[in-house]
């Protein structure tokens, strides 16, 4: 497809997989509501489901609480499971205490809270018949993508690396999501270990992948308006991806205080941090997120450890809505979200792109 205009090339993707403008709303977990994804198909794009700390039934009623609301497509996403964490009870201990000072205490037990059983969601996402299914975080087993092929459901691999592309092109993917340093949220890396290391910015990732692999390209990280769009079509993806820039809008339903920072955030007001789950992704440089980045505090629990002795101070953080105690994901391009309806930021975003592609 790289030998077609950008503006063609968008069009034969949005053709394909049945959607009017080619912008995906990032499957963001814990902040995907049933109607942040129906705004945002019902204005022709993709709605996204991140489903990695649902259960079952709570996925398939994620899917029929955004079928309620609109017609429009949508994608599932699951993270592919680590290896078992391995634990440290005196390390465990250690964030315990430093955890104390910004949130209740937390009992030895809670760092042994389980994630949803993987199969079991990923059997829940097959019942609710997305029409597509997107991974993070490593590619599905043989077994359920042959399941997604005989379905008709399309696979979505979310790639950080060049390596990552041509390994899940491999596997069966039918599109690759090249997800950018700039991105909010957790890296995507296959291996945890890589995921600060290999932090590569999505304009070089970009194109490196495009020339890498033969299906369409999908770009994420740091795109929040319309000259973002048009430059990743130019670089030689399909369609784009935006998380961040959706986090202002109210069917989000972020604390204020989250919004708020979001909003006045500069590149450089965000950072790589481990603290919250245990694995690397892009927050507001809150108090805390510096807190435990400085000499002498304790090295994160690996995933899901850290994330569950963090939950105690999350959860506060949320309810008394304390910038610097949630978990404020948010990309580098933060500082240009609007608080505005999400179907008006994403038809906005492309029509901006649209225009100035039409015009180059």
């Amino acid at each position: 497809m790289q030998h077609l205009t950008p503006l063609a090339r968008a069009k034969a993707f949005v053709a394909r997989f049945d959607l009017e403008i080619p912008i995906l709303m990032a499957p963001m977990a814990g902040a995907c509501p049933p109607g942040l994804a129906a705004a945002v198909a019902r204005a022709g794009g993709l709605g996204g489901c991140g489903a990695l700390l649902m259960q079952p039934d709570a996925i398939r009623k994620w899917a029929a609480d955004v079928r309620a609301e609109t017609n429009g497509a949508f994608q599932m996403n699951l993270w592919i499971p680590d290896p078992p964490p391995k634990r440290d009870a005196r390390h465990e201990a250690d964030i315990r205490a430093f955890l104390e000072s910004w949130g209740p205490a937390v009992p030895r037990e809670a760092a042994d809270a389980a994630p949803p059983d993987f199969e079991a969601q990923c059997a829940a996402m097959l019942d609710a018949g997305p029409t597509i299914i997107s991974s993070i975080m490593g590619v599905y087993p043989e077994a359920f993508v042959r399941e997604l092929k005989d379905r008709g459901i399309a696979w979505f691999a979310n790639a950080t690396t060049v390596g990552e592309a041509r390994s899940a092109e491999s596997a069966g993917a039918d599109v690759i999501v090249a997800q950018g340093a700039e991105a909010g949220g957790h890296r995507g890396a296959f291996n945890a270990a890589d995921a600060a290391d290999r932090a590569i910015g999505l304009f070089a990732l970009l194109p490196a992948v495009v020339d890498a692999v033969a299906v369409p390209v999908v770009a994420t990280g740091g795109i929040a308006d319309g000259r973002g769009v048009a430059a990743a079509l130019m670089l030689g993806a399909s369609a784009v991806q935006i998380g961040t820039a959706l986090l202002r809008s109210p069917e989000a339903g972020l604390p204020q205080a989250w919004s708020d920072a979001i909003g006045g955030a500069a590149p450089e007001d965000t950072m790589l941090t481990r603290a919250f789950s245990g694995r690397a992704g892009r927050s507001i440089r809150t108090a805390y997120a510096e807190a435990a980045a400085a000499p002498g505090a304790p090295e994160p629990a690996p995933y899901p450890v850290q994330r569950a002795l963090s939950q105690a101070m999350r959860d506060l953080g949320a309810k008394t809505n304390d910038i610097d105690r949630i978990q404020a994901w948010a990309g580098q391009s933060a500082g240009r979200a609007a608080a505005l309806p999400a179907g008006d930021i994403v038809r906005s975003l492309w029509e901006d792109a649209e225009r100035r592609l039409a015009g180059s």
